[in-house]
């Protein structure tokens, strides 16, 4: 086990959050230093591998906690009042874990056998560069966005899946170690800049059967783990996929509340007579609005979140207008974050834009992490409103549900 990991027992989720509360001094500390290197500091790394945030969707069987999905995101948005780029390292590499973790024991053994820290980069996205060989597949190809790729042990790699002719017959999760492929430096953007989300590029790299897996199949609930006991691995596929991807957003949002509500009643109103902010209707209006927003956004996700535990705890696959339901949960709690966000840089005023003020960059990784295309307002809705009509599953939009 890596020496850095010093906790052996499952922690509640009440404790593993006051962990990560004591991180905030270091992740707040280093927020500057993560957007200019555009990667999350070490320190920030090193201190949440000793507080366990890497582990929430690790196997207990290896030293993980095997976290529920709404504790797993409880986890998440607590990084992001410290640090929206640390944080959205901390979802993609432990959702990644989770995907891992749907692999078969042999596989799973390879990865997080030597060290229940391991952290995963993926891409999901299929490269077609793919030949079936003994054993396996030879994969090569480039897969941009793979959040967290500067600190990752693993890299989970989308590929197609031929058959003996070489035509293309189904989609695979395949990983592979991080040493095998290079980092392409790839991530230049407004928000999130220190996720290190670059693209992975991989040469003739061999991925053997028992290191990938179906999408097809894990579409449809089917995994390869040999642990059908563990409730978190029967969990529904692109669900869990969706919903992780609204957490930090919860984080982002209580930290620009908090942050515009402590500095009220020293601040006064440009050109009018307020010398304090806390003393305008206007501004607690305002102020009252968002963080409405911001708790419906926690109702919304948290519901959906509560929608996957419930089915995976009675193994159970999920209903396929409950997932499309899911889908427009997190999508519409991603929007309600940002509108909250929007407002209260409104209502704090235009110092908000100064570089030395959080909301600034606050309002940036959240503009940037909101436009995943998983989290989309219009699809999300779309996608539901077919499923609420009767529409199949098969002419809905997107299979990702």
């Amino acid at each position: 086990m890596n020496a850095a990991s010093v906790l052996t027992e499952v922690p509640t989720l009440e404790a593993l959050l006051g962990r990560i509360d004591e991180t905030r001094p270091v992740l707040e500390r280093n927020v500057n230093q993560t957007e200019a290197d555009r990667r999350v500091a070490q320190e920030n790394i090193d201190a949440l591998i000793r507080a366990g945030a890497f582990k929430t969707m690790t196997p207990r069987r290896f030293g993980g906690y095997e976290m529920t999905i709404r504790e797993k995101m409880a986890v998440t948005a607590a990084v992001a009042e410290s640090c929206g780029s640390t944080a959205w390292v901390v979802a993609l590499s432990n959702v990644c874990s989770w995907l891992a973790s749907l692999l078969p024991d042999q596989a799973q053994e390879e990865i997080f056998g030597a060290d229940p820290d391991a952290k995963i980069a993926g891409v999901l996205a299929p490269s077609p560069d793919v030949r079936k060989v003994p054993g396996g597949y030879e994969v090569s190809g480039t897969w941009p966005w793979a959040t967290g790729s500067l600190h990752a042990d693993w890299a989970l790699v989308g590929m197609v899946i031929p058959d003996d002719d070489g035509n293309v017959v189904d989609q695979a999760l395949g990983f592979v170690p991080m040493s095998e492929v290079t980092i392409e430096d790839t991530w230049f953007v407004a928000g999130m800049k220190g996720t290190g989300t670059n693209t992975l590029v991989a040469d003739k790299v061999f991925v053997p059967d028992h290191r990938q897996y179906p999408v097809s199949r894990a579409l449809d609930n089917e995994y390869a783990t040999e642990h059908a006991d563990e409730s978190l691995y029967r969990s529904s596929f692109a669900p869990v996929l969706t919903v992780i991807l609204g957490a930090a957003q919860l984080g982002l949002g209580r930290a620009a509340r908090d942050f515009v509500m402590e500095k009220a009643p020293k601040r006064g109103i440009a050109y009018t007579r307020f010398e304090r902010q806390v003393d305008s209707t206007a501004f607690q209006m305002q102020v009252s609005r968002a963080a409405t927003l911001i708790d419906l956004a926690h109702l919304l996700l948290y519901r959906a979140a509560d929608d996957i535990d419930e089915a995976a705890a009675a193994a159970e696959k999920l209903p396929y207008v409950v997932r499309a339901r899911v889908h427009a949960d997190t999508s519409e709690s991603v929007r309600l974050v940002r509108e909250a966000i929007d407002l209260l840089l409104t209502a704090h005023g235009a110092s908000s834009f100064a570089d030395v003020s959080p909301l600034q960059r606050i309002w940036r990784d959240s503009s940037t992490a909101g436009r995943h295309a998983a989290v989309e307002p219009l699809v999300g809705q779309e996608v539901y409103g077919k499923a609420l009509l009767g529409i199949p599953y098969e002419e809905n939009i997107t299979p990702l549900i």
